[in-house]
């Protein structure tokens, strides 16, 4: 059987060996300036290095974005310091050597010397200058100066760049693993520019020294040819200024083609082509074309001009024209053909399904109609993404979880002014909004009714008009409410999260707060969690708690609750319903300030013993009742919450525990906004005001003199 030579290595080996090859090629390099080398060792690195600058140099030129070759920097590092190397490894060669004759330091030094400038050392010098004039004053310089003002905008940009990610995260736009990944590419955008900057000063450094290297071994040759070795002085300067001439060409020519990297890189747009293709694409214009094609055909006219070169190239530049303006019409009948094919498909039905078309991972979602898409359209100054943001953050705070992101999308399939809320892939919410409207809520002291359209309210079920924006001020003068549409939205949003804040809680989000925790009590959780309640049973007590409204922000008191609970093997709706006493003063605390006592719903002691005993009866934890009884009930319950909420305040029912939990299953399947809570879930340091009791009779909903425990 057949074997590479890569597969006989082991892996572990092949890391070491590949970790090992920069840091030898480092120690190399070093000891290039202090070892002498043999001429051909000389010869070999000068053609690596030559090599190495024309890789550079096509990568660039290829790259869509320069970060797409990040590592540029290092590797500028790398080759300025073996190019610098090998000048100090040849100037050793020239002065120690060049007595001896042209191949003393080698034939690619000689080569250079010899052909690129024919042997006269003057030209060479005067070649040599202008190639270090134009690295040095023109390429380096420009980049130097493009490399600079890119950090410092790129710097600058950042704060910006991030709040826009948090946004679109925000919206739903971007998951949480593409905003991270957004995020590193900012940071390493940062850093890039920033290397940048500082990397051009090596690309100028290297031409001062290259200019310095031949200053010093012009005059060093001679000094030495003349003085140590009798050499007459046009001897000497044949001698050591060719030498000399071509060392710095050979080390002159891969500067100036690092150099042109650079400037490549730094002044490089981001595209989805490379350099040449991007180029082409805008270069290639007709109306620019034609008139050159004219022009040059004008010049090759002219008596004295090289006539046949002028006609030459400007036939040249009309077939360019002709090309181009071939191209352009081919790209204008382009979208034509498209909308065709999209009719055909939309009459006859695409085959074409993928799973983008038919699955959507967003915890929420908020669809609206392309009527209400000024609200989310930052640019025209929409207030909703920003309102949802808060909305977030609120609720966030309240229930003790990241609630997940709300992902914003336009709908064709709904109405101008509708719009759609999902958790998951259920619709929980969906009414109507009027972006060009207010919506007006009367108070109590509202007698005349306003002319618009007249609506429920969609998060308290309350009439309300939708009114134009010039009754605004008779809408307050009559005890009004004004709301904003997009206030309208967030309200309802609002709304639905904490009602279904159960389905939004995750194993994965129960983990991320376990895993804060273990920042502080590392010990409790790492007792807890798994080895006495498995994650999937802590989830579904959260869940519990979180259907009633109960927070489960203090997770160090769950764990300590649910440690002491588990050796008694119950189940996960038990083990909330024996948390609740230590945790139901967080849920009292939102809805009732701390200086008001708390407003209570009481049932009479002969509806509580009927269903004590008809739980008992059934033997089991659902509470049935006479349809007779349960609408008077509800009825009861309906009327004194609501004259609480009239009054700004939000009333508890308190039963007796043993009845608790089903009678709040059986409120919640009817009136969702109804807390209730046991006897023994009151904290002992806030007063109570008995505002109602409940009966069961008609009429049962009672406010007796406020009874102030």
């Amino acid at each position: 059987m057949e074997m590479t030579l890569g597969r006989m290595i082991p892996e572990p080996v092949r890391a070491a060996l590949g970790g090992a090859v920069m840091p030898l090629g480092i120690l190399v390099l070093v000891a290039m300036m202090v070892l002498p080398l043999p001429t051909l060792l000389l010869d070999s690195f000068f053609i690596l290095n030559i090599l190495l600058s024309l890789l550079i140099l096509m990568v660039a030129m290829h790259t869509h974005r320069p970060l797409d070759f990040s590592s540029f920097p290092n590797l500028l590092l790398l080759a300025t310091v073996l190019r610098l190397a090998l000048n100090v490894a040849s100037t050793r060669i020239v002065l120690s050597e060049g007595h001896t004759g042209a191949d003393a330091a080698g034939q690619v030094i000689q080569a250079f010397g010899a052909f690129v400038v024919a042997g006269n050392y003057a030209v060479g010098i005067f070649v040599f200058i202008i190639l270090v004039i134009i690295n040095l004053v023109v390429i380096t310089k420009g980049a130097g100066r493009v490399s600079e003002v890119s950090a410092r905008f790129t710097l600058d940009a950042m704060p910006g760049k991030q709040m826009a990610i948090d946004a679109d995260l925000n919206a739903g736009i971007l998951t949480p693993e593409e905003a991270t990944l957004r995020r590193q590419e900012i940071a390493t955008e940062a850093d890039f520019y920033g290397s940048m900057d500082g990397a051009s000063k090596f690309v100028k450094g290297d031409a001062v020294a290259g200019l310095l290297i031949l200053a010093i071994n012009i005059i060093g040759g001679l000094v030495i040819g003349i003085a140590q070795h009798d050499m007459p002085v046009g001897a000497a300067a044949q001698a050591y200024v060719m030498l000399s001439i071509g060392d710095g060409l050979v080390a002159q020519i891969p500067s100036l083609l690092l150099s042109i990297a650079t400037a490549i890189i730094v002044t490089r747009v981001s595209s989805t082509h490379d350099m040449a293709e991007h180029i082409g694409r805008q270069v290639n214009l007709s109306r620019a074309w034609i008139p050159t094609a004219a022009v040059i055909m004008i010049l090759g006219l002219v008596p004295g001009m090289p006539n046949e070169l002028f006609i030459v190239f400007a036939l040249i530049a009309g077939a360019a024209a002709y090309f181009s303006r071939k191209a352009e019409l081919q790209a204008a009948a382009a979208p034509d053909e498209d909308e065709d094919t999209e009719t055909e498909e939309e009459a006859g039905g695409s085959e074409i399904l993928t799973l983008d078309d038919v699955t959507d991972n967003a915890a929420v979602s908020l669809q609206i109609g392309y009527g209400l898409i000024s609200l989310v359209d930052e640019a025209k100054g929409g207030p909703l993404v920003n309102r949802i943001t808060g909305i977030r953050k609120d609720v966030s705070r309240g229930l003790g979880f990241v609630v997940p992101g709300v992902r914003i999308r336009d709908d064709l399939a709904l109405g101008p002014n509708q719009y759609r809320i999902r958790v998951g892939q259920t619709i929980v919410g969906e009414d109507m909004v009027y972006p060009d409207r207010k919506l007006a809520i009367p108070g109590s002291g509202s007698a005349v009714h306003l002319e618009g359209i007249d609506v429920k309210d969609p998060s308290f079920g309350i009439d309300a008009t939708w009114i134009r924006p010039n009754q605004e001020a008779e809408a307050e003068a009559n005890d009004y409410v004004i709301i904003e549409p997009d206030s309208v939205i967030a309200t309802h949003l609002n709304q639905l999260l904490q009602k279904h804040a159960a389905e939004l809680i995750g194993q994965d989000d129960v983990q991320a707060l376990l895993d804060k925790l273990a920042e502080t009590s590392p010990n409790l959780v790492q007792s807890t969690v798994p080895k006495l309640v498995p994650l999937h049973i802590l989830t579904a007590v959260m869940r519990t708690l979180l259907a009633e409204r109960i927070p489960v922000s203090d997770l160090r008191r769950i764990l300590e609750g649910l440690s002491t609970l588990a050796p008694r093997n119950l189940t996960a709706v038990e083990m909330a319903e024996n948390l609740r006493p230590a945790l139901a003063p967080l849920l009292i605390q939102q809805v009732s300030p701390l200086g008001q006592p708390m407003p209570l719903i009481t049932l009479s002691p002969e509806l509580e013993q009927l269903i004590l005993r008809t739980l008992r009866q059934n033997g089991d934890e659902t509470l049935v009742l006479d349809a007779g009884l349960a609408e008077k009930i509800i009825r009861s319950v309906n009327e004194a919450s609501e004259k609480m909420a009239a009054s700004g305040r939000a009333a508890l029912i308190v039963v007796a525990p043993q009845i608790r939990r089903a009678f709040a299953d059986f409120v919640r399947a009817h009136l969702p906004e109804v807390i209730v809570l046991a006897f023994t879930e009151l904290p002992e340091n806030r007063r109570v005001e008995v505002v109602a009791s409940i009966s069961g009779q008609d009429g049962t909903a009672i406010a007796p003199t406020p009874d102030l425990v």
